[in-house]
């Protein structure tokens, strides 16, 4: 007998072109314009801060501490930008809240600039759906994360997975925009699971500002083996989902 096909749409997997042209058309050049505006802001602003601190950390410092009250809303600023535009690393801007602001300010602001940015795309997928996503992230890694559609695990997996150091979270929140999840559980849950990583990289950069190297290369170092366990974590977790995934997908045919 023909397998019978579930009448819930996948989320993961682009619709159906739509049946009104002007509707697609302006959904086409929608998508256009926004990986355009993102191209722009990575190659003009994101990678030259990346490359300042990465040059001098101290330059670095003294531009933002120099524009007074505009520097806290700059770090808000470019900490949101690393999560829209994904391919922007996180990890330096972290680095660099802590040197300037301290570790205990700088995990504050780079929280704010995540919850900012994490509201920001979760809302844009909502509107134009797995087409935003794939402007960054090729249909095979979107589809590896299909198993976040069980909506009894949603919430559990979600916090593990962005608790977790290591695991790709530019993807993922992208990706649980295409869930059933709720915007104020995904901001909650998130930034709880966020807190960890981003205190150990601000410590990190707060001991390297007061000239504790040898601590901030212990911390840092610390947190890179924790990481690289938790990385493994990450794959059992991910291989046991999709094998209990495939196994449900098999006894609904």
């Amino acid at each position: 007998m023909p397998a019978h096909h579930s009448k819930k749409h996948d989320a993961f997997v682009g619709k159906h072109p739509e049946n009104i042209r002007a509707r697609k058309i302006v959904g086409i050049a929608s998508v256009v314009v926004i990986a355009i505006l993102f191209s722009l802001i990575a190659y003009f602003v994101g990678f030259p801060l990346v490359r300042e601190f990465r040059d001098s950390p101290e330059t670095f410092r003294d531009y933002v501490k120099s524009n007074g009250l505009l520097g806290p809303l700059m770090m808000i600023g470019v900490m949101a930008l690393q999560v829209i535009v994904a391919i922007i690393p996180g990890e330096p801007f972290e680095l660099g809240a802590g040197f300037v602001f301290g570790w205990f300010q700088g995990t504050l602001l780079c929280l704010g600039g995540t919850v900012a940015a994490s509201a920001l795309v979760y809302l844009a997928v909502r509107k134009w759906g797995v087409k935003l996503v794939e402007l960054f992230f090729p249909r095979e890694k979107i589809k590896s994360f299909s198993f976040l559609q069980n909506e009894k695990k949603l919430d559990l997996l979600v916090f593990i997975l962005f608790l977790i150091p290591g695991t790709p979270k530019d993807l993922l929140t992208y990706v649980v925009g295409l869930t059933p999840m709720k915007l104020s559980s995904f901001l909650l849950l998130t930034t709880l699971a966020r807190i960890p990583s981003v205190v150990s990289s601000a410590v990190t950069g707060s001991l390297a500002q007061r000239g504790s190297y040898k601590a901030a290369i212990i911390t840092y170092a610390v947190t890179l083996v924790i990481s690289i366990i938790c990385i493994f974590i990450y794959r059992h977790i991910s291989k046991a989902e999709k094998k209990e995934q495939n196994a449900h997908e098999v006894r609904e045919e």
